[in-house]
Parts: structure tokens; sequence; C-alpha cells
């Protein structure tokens, strides 16, 4: 795994990045990260991404001051009427993410986007402009998702069952995609909390109460999400 700078319209933007063994090509995943931004637990998914054969990117949004890239933020994710609305700064950093990938020799050309929380509201917020599949875990996304998500690509979703914020967003994400055609997997995993997917500081005392990191649901979403994938990011025939 390594530091690189990523051109982007608002400025050089540095990214963690990482690469299969061997000599591909490889299709490309840009990996969102949640409100902590980088880290070790992000690292730990950009390597998971890699070891299953893909060229991961995940781009630093808070890299130009946290509180400013806050604000950016959930104005894109809280406040988007359209898609001329959806055009904020974190959104060209996802995008130039996936440019960087695309320009890769290593890369098949064949992108997708995995985010957490905030990061899987970008996922889907990003998922109708160029990606071939797109991977939010308990994303959160508001405003028309038939006007948010037109053109969007095969999604495979992850939600908890113990996540008040999100109640009824697994049905309304299934329903607009269904409406629309488009290939999807959405599952809620009962018995686990926001963040099950993420090891979070402190998640060995949010254990003791039952919630937390949940090993068989999150090892369970990834499966899926490669199966996924090797359908979706296949070269076309």
């Amino acid at each position: 795994m390594e530091t690189v700078q990523l051109g982007a319209p608002d400025g050089p933007l540095p990214a963690l990045a990482a690469r299969p063994a061997g000599t591909g090509p490889w299709p490309g995943v840009v990996v969102v990260h949640d409100v902590l931004g980088l880290g070790p637990d992000l690292e730990t998914h950009v390597a998971r991404v890699a070891e299953h054969g893909y060229l991961a990117v995940a781009p630093d949004l808070f890299s130009r001051g946290r509180v400013r890239c806050m604000r950016a933020v959930m104005r894109a994710l809280w406040f988007t009427g359209g898609k001329s609305d959806a055009d904020a700064v974190p959104v060209r950093d996802i995008l130039a993410a996936r440019d960087h990938l695309v320009s890769d020799p290593a890369c098949t050309g064949r992108t997708a986007v995995i985010g957490f929380c905030m990061g899987g509201g970008f996922a889907l917020l990003t998922a109708p402009r160029g990606f071939d599949a797109a991977a939010p875990f308990y994303p959160g996304l508001y405003g028309d998702y038939r006007t948010l998500l037109d053109g969007i690509c095969p999604v495979v979703a992850s939600y908890a069952r113990l996540d008040p914020s999100l109640a009824g967003a697994p049905a309304k994400l299934e329903r607009t995609l269904t409406e629309f055609g488009v290939a999807h997997d959405i599952k809620t995993y009962p018995g686990v909390t926001h963040g099950f997917a993420n090891t979070f500081p402190g998640d060995r005392l949010l254990r003791v109460t039952g919630l937390g990191h949940d090993a068989d649901a999150s090892e369970d979403a990834w499966r899926r999400i490669f199966t996924f994938f090797e359908t979706h990011l296949a070269p076309p025939r």
C-alpha cells in the first residue's frame, strides 16, 4: 500500500492506493471513507479489495481541511436536489479517483465504488457517473432517489437492522432500482447496528453492549460484494 497524489479539479488530492499481486490487468475500485477519514480501518478495506484482485484507491476527502471538507460533504449529501447540485467538491474528488484508475495501464477500464456511512452515500451519489458497480455500506442519501440515481449502475448494498437513522432506506433503494430495472442485491442484517463492517476507536466497549463490529455480517457482506463484482466488473463480451 502506498500514498499517491491524484490530479483533481480542485487541486492535488492525496489517496491510499494498493495493487494486487501479479501483472493484471485488473478492474479498479474507489473506496470512500466514513466521517473518521483515512485511518487503519480504511487501510484494512483497501488491502482487502486489492487482495481480491482489484486496483484500489481511497481519496482523502478531508485533505483540504476537515471542517471545510465536512461542510462540503454534508451539503452534497443532505441538500442535493438534482444532479447539477451533486457536482460538489467531494463528488469531483471521487470521480478524479476513478479517472486515476482508468488511466492506469494495469486497469481493465471497469470500475466500482465502495463506501461506508458517509462514503456509502457518496457511493450511491456517484454511481450514475460512469461506474460499473457500486457497493455502499449503510448509505445515507437525502432527496429524490429517482432524480439522484437516474442512470445508476448495478448496486450491492448492505444495511443494519438496528440502525434507526436509516429506517426505510433499504426499501426505498430497492424500490427505485427495481423501477429502473437495474441489477441489485440489497440486504439488511439482523441484530447489528450502523458501522457493523467497520472497526472504530472504542469498538471493544461497544461490543460489550452487543453492538459495534460484527465479523459474521461483515464477512457475508464482503462475500456478496465480490460475487457481485465478478459479474459486473467482468470485461464485456
